[in-house]
């Protein structure tokens, strides 16, 4: 694709009196930044300070839709929803989405801008990025009390450095203090954390107030020595040491988090349906399926070779970045084969697929314009259901909303009411009917754009008539309770199982989830120095 720079998109800018930034930095990447940044965000808006989070260029396969139809970076929509507000573009105005080794798609607010590989990026892109970033910053000042900034994989990397965009070149443009987190799972936690002040500039080190010690297991006494050679070391403080937390159920960003999930062909112990989720190369918005994780009796595996699949009660593909380079993974490990045997040799199996799955799950595809490689290609799908889909230039993101189709056979009970449903789509594919075939829904968008004309509902997805194969662009799907428990309950009358009925509400547990994220961080960081820092005066009545 030519790599010729457009010009990058502008916004008016709101001059009102600016809001209070405090960034939070790592010494590496997955040290915790973002469940930390989801933490405060939270506490601040317990808090009564209306925040809101920050991150000027993400880099994530796992996006969110905001209200508005625009594309960013999972984490800020969820650090949005623990500030308990609606998230915008301007919370991560540039998300590079990569589509290959050495490419990325980049999205500036919420659409995309351009494909580029790393070196124009940086060279042509980054240049011209600081008045969008700073932009968007300035609009979130201006409307909120505090904002928490992220930044991105350390601050120290020496070769990016002169042209950063999201950590202390940002931090310098805002005037930020900066939290500087380590990860003492890892190993090494005290080379990471002086290491980094000595690559620092003096100014960039001068901006760095506090340390956070994150992930640690075991008895605090022990590492109390540390932590005073460190704070004499440096003079900074150390502002908390988070313990490792575990079953935080926050909506995690990185698929590294998949690796903590059961990969093997045999279902936990006591739960009743075994759900394996196929784990290619560039999954992408795998937090779809967080719902299925947490039903008592559900199984919930990622699986990656044919091996590891063994024979669950419901196999699901689910959305990807590059729907033909997985549909080749997905055979070159033999799981299309496997997938088959077990539709073909098990009367119960349902098969799934959620965007770039459902994609999969047709007769044709066809990339003309090389919108998700570097070359144009087409393959031939599964051949399930009698669809084709072609893929070109723009992207459909929208949040929509409707209900089922009375009588249609997914679930396997099917109901004579329809059932509320909603969620999201993103996507480059445009997926055509090869012959009629029956839709799941009957959907619109949840908020259509100021100019844009409301749209009338429309039918989406696409069920072969047993009901056993199935497939839609909408994400969040499991994350509608009724849905969710129905789908379950039909795969459980199909082994003879009771039904349970919904036994849980998704946002609920979300919510409660934030609380217990901010409840158990606050009790083990020195929010008054924190608040200090980021020159806050704390209300009377927040808790110390």
């Amino acid at each position: 694709m030519d790599e010729k720079q457009k010009e990058l998109p502008a916004r008016d800018r709101d001059n009102s009196d600016l809001g209070a930034v405090l960034m939070v930095q790592g010494t590496a990447s997955d040290v915790g930044k973002s469940v930390i940044v989801t933490a405060l965000c939270r506490i601040f808006a317990q808090d009564g300070h209306h925040p809101a989070p920050f991150k000027s260029q993400n880099m994530a396969l796992n996006s969110y839709v905001t209200p508005d139809g625009r594309e960013i970076g999972r984490a800020q929509g969820i650090q949005a929803e623990a500030c308990g507000i609606a998230a915008t573009t301007d919370m991560n105005p540039v998300l590079i989405k990569p589509t290959g080794d050495m490419h990325s798609q980049i999205v500036v607010h919420g659409r995309p801008y351009q494909h580029l590989s790393a070196s124009s990026y940086r060279e042509n892109f980054l240049p011209q990025a600081k008045p969008l970033v700073m932009e968007a910053l300035g609009r979130l000042r201006a409307k909120h009390g505090v904002i928490v900034m992220e930044g991105a994989g350390s601050p120290a990397e020496i070769n990016l450095k002169q042209r950063d965009i999201v950590n202390m070149n940002l931090a310098g443009w805002a005037d930020a203090p900066v939290i500087l987190v380590g990860d003492i799972d890892r190993g090494g936690v005290f080379a990471f954390l002086v290491g980094t002040l000595e690559l620092l500039e003096p100014q960039e080190r001068a901006r760095i107030k506090g340390f956070i010690i994150n992930k640690f297991r075991g008895d605090l006494s022990l590492l109390q020595p540390g932590l005073d050679w460190l704070e004499e070391r440096t003079g900074i403080p150390v502002l908390g040491v988070l313990p490792f937390l575990t079953d935080l159920e926050i909506e995690a960003e990185d698929s590294v988090v998949l690796d903590s999930y059961a990969t093997g062909s045999e279902k936990a112990a006591g739960k009743e349906l075994d759900i394996a989720v196929i784990r290619y190369p560039r999954i992408s918005n795998f937090t779809d399926f967080d719902p299925l994780a947490a039903e008592t009796d559900v199984s919930l595996r990622y699986v990656s070779k044919l091996s590891e699949l063994g024979h669950p009660d419901a196999v699901i593909l689910p959305g990807t970045k590059d729907t033909i380079g997985d549909l080749e993974y997905l055979r070159m490990q033999e799981l299309e084969e496997g997938v088959l045997d077990l539709l073909e040799g098990e009367t119960h199996v349902q098969l799934i697929g959620i965007c770039g799955g459902y994609q999969m799950l047709g007769e044709q595809l066809h990339d003309p314009e090389a919108v998700e490689s570097g070359e144009p290609r087409s393959a031939m799908g599964l051949g399930l259901l009698p669809l084709s889909t072609t893929f070109l230039p723009g992207k459909k993101t929208v949040r929509v909303q409707g209900q089922t189709i009375a009588g249609q056979p997914v679930p396997l009970n099917p109901s004579d009411r329809p059932m509320s449903i909603e969620g999201y789509e993103i996507h480059s594919g445009s997926t055509r009917q090869l012959q009629d075939i029956r839709p799941l829904f009957t959907l619109q968008a949840a908020a259509p754009e100021p100019e844009a004309a409301a749209a009338a509902p429309h039918p989406e997805g696409a069920a072969r008539s047993d009901g056993r194969v199935f497939g839609t662009y909408l994400h969040g799907l499991f994350h509608n309770d009724a849905w969710r428990r129905a789908w379950l309950d039909g795969l459980r009358e199909s082994k003879g199982l009771e039904p349970l009925g919904v036994t849980y509400s998704s946002s609920s547990r979300k919510a409660e989830a934030f609380d217990r994220l901010a409840e158990r961080v606050r009790s083990h960081l020195r929010m008054d120095l924190i608040y200090e820092i980021a020159g806050i005066r704390p209300k009377p009545n927040e808790a110390e």
